[in-house]
């Protein structure tokens, strides 16, 4: 059983960056794909960005292209979410998630973080 734990969230100003991490414990994250989701209150969990298990692969959603880099260290059993030129739309409860494929639908992972927030104030 996978452990997912995220943080590095926060309050940020508009234009500005945070780098939020995910810690996994109980097994090698070397084993999958991860992920990272975001959700407001009362809409469906989004899809933000994806890694391959050996970091040959990424993908992002097009509203954070140019501006949020996913990456991971299998050595430190981390990924990491670099966001730089925030915006106030990305505020948002921010989730990691591992599982057998890099895509971008929530359902195909298998092990959930609690999520870290991120607010962006304009």
């Amino acid at each position: 059983q996978v452990q997912l734990v995220e943080s590095g969230g926060g309050l940020v100003q508009a234009g500005g960056s945070l780098r939020l991490s995910c810690a996994a414990s109980g097994g090698a994250i070397s084993r999958y794909a991860m992920g990272w989701f975001r959700q407001v209150p009362g809409k469906e969990r989004e899809f933000v960005a994806t890694i391959s298990r050996n970091s040959g692969s990424t993908h992002n959603t097009d509203s954070v292209k140019g501006r949020f880099t996913i990456s991971r260290d299998n050595t430190k059993n981390t990924v990491y979410l670099q966001m730089d030129s925030l915006k106030p739309e990305d505020t948002a409860d921010y989730y990691c998630a591992a599982g057998g494929l890099h895509l971008t639908t929530p359902s195909i992972y298998t092990y959930w973080g609690q999520g870290t927030q991120v607010t962006v104030s304009s």
